[in-house]
Order: C-alpha cells, then structure tokens, then sequence
C-alpha cells in the first residue's frame, strides 16, 4: 500500500514517493531551548514519531533530523539575565527535552544539531544567497530580498505584493528595501554572542538556521519536511525562499503540518499561561504512556483538546489492551491449538481489521480512525472468549497483530511477569502478575496471607489499598491475577 499524506504545498493528499526508496529523508523542526518544554510541544514531537514509526513499519529506512534551535532572541536573553554562557543556559533545557521523549516512548532521530554547531554553514549559505543578489547588507544586518524570488508565498498561499513583514520577534525598524524582506544575519550587540562573518560580526537569524542544518544533513533536497502549523508562515515560507534562491533547485518535495494543543478552544503556550509540563503532569501521577496516547489519538491536522478527563480516558483505554493480552495469556493454554471451525468468526473479526486498519493509517495517518478498529477488535475477542470460540492459533495470530499496531504507537511494551509462590501456615498459592515496585509486592503478598488466614476485612482493606496504588487484584480458580490499573499506573511501577 502506497502511503497518501496531506502535502501542505499542494493543498491536497498525495501518493507518498520518497526520492530514492527505500531511503526516506525527514527533517523536522525541533524545540527553541529556553525553557522546560510543555505537553503542548509535546504533541508535535510524539506525532513526528508517529510519522517516522509508520514509515519504519511500511518498510522505508527513515533518516530523521530534529534541529535544536539555541541560538535565538529568548535563549540569548535568558542567558543574559543568568549571566552565564549561552551554551551553559540552554543545556539544562536540551536535557529536559530529551528527557521527556525518552519518558515518551520517542524514537531517537538519526541527529540532533544544534544551531550554536552549525554558524560556518550558515555564514557560508548567506555568502551564496549575497554573490546571487537575493540578499543584501543594510547596517551591519544581512537581509533576503523578497521581491527576487517570484514564488515567495506559495506555501502559506499569499500574495507577495500584500505582505508585510512578520518577524519573530518585533519587526525590524532598519534599513530595509522592502518592509517584507526578512533577516539572515544580525547585526553584533554588544556583551551579546556573537560569530565573525564576511559581512560583519553577528548572529544568524532563526529562519536561516533550519535551511543550513537540515541541508547539511539531507542535501539540497530532501523528501519530506514537518513542522507544527503555526510555523507555515513565515518560518517555512522563508525556509523555501532562502534554500531554494541558494540552490536553484526544490528544497522539499513534501510537506506536513501538525496542529496545536488547545486548552478550552485556545492554543497552549507558555505566553497564555495555560500550559502544563511534562514534568508536572508526570509528578502528579499520570502515566507517560496514557499521555502519549492521548497526543495521536485525534488526527494530526486537528487540534486536540487537552483535559485531564482525556488522559484517564486513554489511560482506561491502554488498560483495557493490557487486559485483554493478560486474558489471552490466561485463556490460550487451556484451548484447542487449531481448529478452524471453532474460531472462524474471530479469524474474520481479525482479518477485517487488519484490513481496515491499514486502510485507515495509510490514509494520512487517520490515527483515530486507525484505533477505531483496534478497539473493535477488542470487543470481538472478548465476545470469543466469552463464548468459548476461540483456539490458540487464533488468539496467537492477535497477540501478534496488537503487537505489530504498538510498533506504532508504542503504547504496549509486553510487561515482564512476576510469579510468586505464597505460604501461609504450611498452605500455599500461586499469584501472577506484571513487575511492580517490592513494596507493592509485599502488599499482594499481605493481602493473600490474610486471605488465606480468612481475615477478611485486613484482606478487604489491602485490596483497596493496592487499588489506591494502580494495582488491582483479583482472585480466580487458578491463583491470584494482579494488574495495573487505569489510575495510578505510573505509582505502581
């Protein structure tokens, strides 16, 4: 299946043709490190994974560069007001960021360059673009001359003749030929970092930075480029213009964009104050894998309306996946190996989602609709179960299939089992379960001696605690079963 995304340059779903398969080339844009990322940021950074774990399991060999923007007027000044070097202030936040898409279950990118490493290749793309006339020298400060360019604009699909300059911070009250003209090179500051130049002393503007590194790492051209929407324009409409009036060759073949976090109908920044970390959100509890399925649960061009409710709903969701692989690992040693007629029905339920789910994730990425019939697939085995309408075969061939869906969504990392052998009074039981911390372990462990002692109110009070702690128990025929809860899951590991 020829995977088919929403190419933002076209307006329109495309066949996905990587220049020279199976070798893909993706360049993402990565954090500004002024500070400790927010779950919002967040929501780009795991949906760049969803894309480079999907084009991994469609059989492309995926080259992935996520730039780290540190040289810019907020690190700069952050860096100033803690009177330290610029390198020193951002790398506490390099750390975090990194820290959290481990915490995410991310995929390392091929690359991390940082801007403060790539100065000469910036220097030297400003040379070309000045010896080509598409650029020019105005008070010490280099900028691109827009109007020698004739498709600037194309992408965010403005006219060149109504624009005005947007620049990141403040619009520059300098020299300029013309007032939409964007800044390459900025001028020296004094007692700010600073880079020598041909042109003069300086610092590369934040636009130019992506061009340099990602042409670095992936050539001139490269197959596909992701961004968050808000970056359309200018940043990626400058991106074209300056690579592009460099090379004279396309610069991107494919471009995709991922819409914002939003809280109450409005975007999460840090500039509106409603943000949450990462870090926050991890302290309190909630369980990094149900924040990370919350964040490619609704499709990437939509917003995704963040809500605490939302998390413990995808929590819920991931245990109700956990619990149907522990009933499969329960079920399966006591049925038939195979026996066609028995599981027909189930075998069907899971060719036809196989099928559908295909159909809906190469559909560019329709995640939501993709998990639609993940879950569907749920509720037919454990009607089959219910039933007794299964064989072992079968329930392998599903294990194997989840398995296969969380290589993308990386949700359902196969918990390690825990067998214990409990004696009470020259008496003994078995109990089973996923690896928990020793104290909760002891915990179970309590709980099934009272049992076992019938003081039955200690062991009622022990099962509320453990639930409390994300760690239900259950008693059956053949033992005690633990598992993790939806709520304090993260408590319990």
């Amino acid at each position: 299946m020829v995977p088919r995304f929403y190419n933002t340059s076209t307006r329109r779903k495309e066949a996905f043709e990587p220049a020279s398969p199976p070798r893909v080339s993706v360049y993402s844009c990565g954090p500004t490190v002024y500070d400790v990322p927010h779950v919002g940021n967040y929501r780009f950074f795991v949906w760049v994974d969803l894309v480079h774990r999907y084009l991994a399991w469609r059989g492309y060999d995926v080259n992935l560069v996520m730039n780290i923007t540190d040289i810019d007027d907020r690190t700069i000044a952050g860096a100033m007001q803690a009177g330290v070097p610029l390198r020193d202030h951002t790398e506490p936040f390099v750390d975090q960021f990194l820290g959290g898409l481990e915490a995410l279950g991310v995929r390392p990118a091929a690359c991390y360059p940082r801007a403060t490493d790539h100065v000469d290749e910036m220097v030297e793309l400003i040379s070309r673009l000045l010896a080509k006339d598409h650029a020019y020298v105005a008070d010490g400060n280099v900028f691109f001359r827009v109007a020698s360019f004739a498709s600037y604009g194309q992408l965010a699909r403005l006219d060149p003749e109504a624009m005005r300059s947007t620049e990141r911070v403040q619009a520059d009250r300098l020299a300029k030929e013309d007032p939409r003209d964007f800044t390459l090179w900025k001028v020296a500051i004094p007692d700010e970092p600073s880079w020598p130049a041909p042109f003069g002393e300086g610092r590369p503007g934040w636009h130019l930075e992506c061009s340099a590194m990602s042409m670095k790492y992936l050539g001139e051209t490269f197959d596909l480029h992701l961004g968050g929407a808000d970056l359309i324009f200018p940043h990626h409409e400058n991106e074209i213009a300056q690579s592009e009036a460099a090379t004279g060759v396309q610069f991107v073949r494919y471009w995709m964009h991922c819409s914002h976090l939003v809280v109450d109908g409005t975007k999460m920044s840090k500039s509106l104050g409603n943000f949450y970390t990462l870090r926050q959100l991890l302290e309190a509890g909630h369980d990094p894998m149900a924040i990370r399925y919350l964040l490619t649960s609704v499709h990437y061009r939509r917003p995704l309306n963040f809500t605490f409710e939302a998390i413990e709903q995808a929590a819920a969701s991931i245990a109700r996946l956990h619990e149907l692989l522990a009933r499969i690992d329960e079920r399966s040693p006591r049925l038939p190996s195979d026996d066609p007629a028995r599981s027909a029905s189930l075998r069907a339920a899971l060719e036809d989602a196989q099928r559908e789910f295909g159909m809906a994730i190469d559909d560019d990425l329709n995640s939501a609709g993709a998990l639609g019939h993940v879950f569907s697939l749920v509720r037919d085995v454990n009607s089959a179960l219910d039933r007794d309408e299964a064989d072992r075969s079968t329930l392998d061939a599903v294990t194997e299939w989840l398995a296969d869906v969380d290589s993308l969504w990386g949700v359902l990392p196969r918990e390690e089992r825990r067998e214990l052998d409990i004696e009470y009074q020259g008496a003994s039981t078995r109990a089973s379960g996923p690896a928990v911390s020793p104290d909760i372990e002891a915990l179970i462990v309590q709980r099934v001696q009272a049992r076992m002692g019938r003081d039955f109110e200690a062991s009622d009070a022990l099962r509320e605690q453990l639930r409390r702690l994300g760690v239900e128990v259950e008693d059956t025929p053949d033992g005690v079963r633990w598992r993790r809860s939806a709520a304090g899951s993260t408590m319990a590991s």
